[in-house]
């Protein structure tokens, strides 16, 4: 399944405050909920809730994107990201992914400007440059120019919507529905004997049920797995 917007919210958020706070990072489970619903370098704006953010923290954890550990002398759970490592991307490339996941579709000039505190780029050359090496490892895609829009737009294509999902299809129109003949009458049916009713099946468990219990019991593996790993960290 698709990442969805809160998990590139939060990897967005960790990887920003690996390169602006790294004194602070790894990040607890509250300092990443007040960096993904801050107000500003943020769109959208949102008000996720820890809950929220813990379960998109064990869906990354699956994908090998994140994972929990502890910081130096602390023995509060945090979370680092492992973005670079699992997709091998170099400084640059990490940058311009986490402004896009945090701010949405943006010019090579706004990428300049808004990545300056994760990387700093010479020249917009070089952001172009970039983003050429994303959108040919498939991470990133340059949205078709809208009207009076004078510049280049690029979203990420990790997950979410990328900010700007582009302009809709238009809807197709209805078909005329065929004028059918009714059918002619039929000769009534000589009557036949009706067999007696075999007792009803079992019935077979939904689907979507079959689905929420195999996401659950790989929840419950997953958080058991943390549980055990921090405890190893913490020596019980």
């Amino acid at each position: 399944m698709e990442p969805d917007a809160v998990e590139i919210r939060v990897l967005g958020c960790l990887i920003e405050k690996q390169r602006t706070t790294p004194d602070a990072y790894p990040l607890s489970l509250n300092a990443l909920r007040l960096a993904c619903n801050q107000a500003t370098n943020r769109n959208p704006v949102v008000d996720y809730d820890e809950t929220i953010i813990r379960d998109a923290l064990q869906h990354s954890y699956r994908r090998g994107w994140t994972r929990l550990t502890s910081g130096h002398g602390s023995r509060a759970a945090k979370y680092r990201h492992l973005l670079d490592e699992a997709l091998g991307l170099a400084s640059d490339e990490l940058a311009v992914l986490a402004v896009l996941m945090l701010r949405g579709a943006q010019t090579p000039g706004e990428l300049k400007q808004r990545a300056e505190r994760l990387h700093r780029f010479d020249d917009l050359a070089a952001v172009d440059a970039t983003l050429q090496q994303l959108i040919g490892r498939g991470h990133v895609a340059q949205l078709q120019r809208q009207p009076g829009q004078k510049e280049e737009r690029y979203v990420q294509l990790l997950g979410g919507d990328g900010g700007e999902t582009g302009a809709s299809a238009a809807p197709t129109a209805a078909q005329p529905t065929p004028t059918v003949p009714p059918p002619a009458p039929a000769a009534p049916a000589p009557p036949v004997a009706v067999p007696p009713a075999s007792p009803p099946a079992p019935a077979a468990l939904p689907t979507a049920a079959e689905a929420r219990i195999a996401q659950l019991e790989r929840e419950v593996a997953a958080l058991r797995a943390e549980l055990a790993s921090l405890r190893n960290e913490l020596g019980a």
